[in-house]
């Protein structure tokens, strides 16, 4: 439990997108506007983009919360977790496959370097060299959504930490 909830206040961070301690609704704005100005989408494909963005969030994060601090966030994962691991997995399974279709914007069922740094700096990681490198433990220039999915799952469902696990190293870089 311990290497997973180590992991889950990486997470945490990473979705406190403009760093000020909590998730809130302030960062679903912030995500959603930066997603839709970083891939210059205009009109009804930027409102889509800021409709679904903002739609992953209150289903999957805040789920029905207008904020959550990183202990009622880590409280809420251990009690989903503990309650049943497969549906904890599934649920999870979702939520990623729901936000990275949101990142991936030309709908090539890829993600490229760039969406992948444009994904960072919607959740406020503008560190672009450093999210360039941890996109290369991919080894790849084009991964494959069910991959970069598969990795986002891992990352958060999976206790073992001894399997090499991709998002836990990029958490680990300092993104």
């Amino acid at each position: 439990m311990d290497y997973l909830t180590k992991k889950w206040k990486m997470w945490y961070k990473s979705l406190d997108v403009n760093h000020d301690g909590k998730i809130s609704l302030e960062d679903v704005e912030e995500s959603r506007n930066k997603l839709t100005e970083l891939h210059h989408l205009l009109g009804d494909k930027a409102e889509t983009v800021r409709t679904n963005v903002e739609s992953w969030w209150t289903t999957y994060i805040l789920k029905g919360e207008h904020q959550l601090t990183e202990e009622q966030f880590l409280s809420n994962l251990t009690t989903a977790y503990k309650q049943d691991k497969a549906d904890f997995k599934a649920n999870i399974q979702s939520c990623f496959e729901t936000i990275l279709d949101v990142i991936d914007t030309n709908k090539d069922r890829f993600i490229e370097l760039k969406e992948f740094i444009y994904a960072f700096k919607a959740f406020g990681h503008e560190n672009e060299e450093l999210v360039t490198k941890t996109f290369k433990l991919f080894d790849k220039d084009l991964v494959p959504l069910h991959e970069m999915i598969a990795a986002w799952v891992q990352f958060v469902t999976d206790d073992d930490s001894s399997k090499r696990n991709i998002i836990y190293k990029v958490f680990q870089a300092g993104v």
